[in-house]
């Protein structure tokens, strides 16, 4: 496994896979902080073209991902997955509008569970799902990173974290 720390404007993100295949991206805090293993080696140039699609993101430049992934989790985090990079930029859906899509309608906790587990956050925009009262609910990153996301999106101008 190979990872390097990529600066952006919610703190040094690391980015984690094989080759230029990204397995995770962490935060630098909140639950989903990740820290490399012993056996991980860092590689300062690894990712190029992950890092400048994240740099192109989060200057408005770019509104969808084209990266190699390997996600990982059971079949229905993976299904929950690609349900959420169906969201368009800029747009929400609630927990239950997920678990209709995968006409799964009373899987509501369950989605809400593996779109926790996401492991490629930012690219695979699990911000984008919300509570279905509006509320943020918890994120990855924190609330903070995730209302951040969300007003760059929508063209607001985020609040510096």
């Amino acid at each position: 496994m190979i990872y390097l720390y990529h600066p952006s404007p919610l703190g040094p993100l690391l980015l984690g896979g094989e080759g230029e295949t990204l397995h995770f991206i962490g935060f630098p805090e909140g639950k989903g902080h990740i820290r490399p293993g012993d056996d991980w080696q860092q590689v300062p140039a690894a990712f190029a073209e992950a890092r400048a699609q994240l740099d192109d993101y989060f200057a408005g430049r770019r509104t969808e991902f084209d990266l190699p992934l390997q996600p990982h989790g059971t079949p229905f985090q993976i299904e929950v997955l690609q349900a959420l990079q169906q969201i368009p930029y800029g747009e929400t859906r609630s927990y239950r509008d997920i678990a209709q899509q995968l006409g799964r309608p009373n899987a509501v906790r369950a989605v809400g569970s593996a779109n926790g587990r996401n492991p490629l956050p930012i690219v695979i925009p699990c911000h984008r799902v919300i509570a279905a009262n509006g509320g943020l609910a918890g994120f990855g990153g924190g609330v903070q990173a995730k209302q951040f996301l969300l007003d760059l999106e929508q063209g607001r101008q985020p609040l510096p974290l």
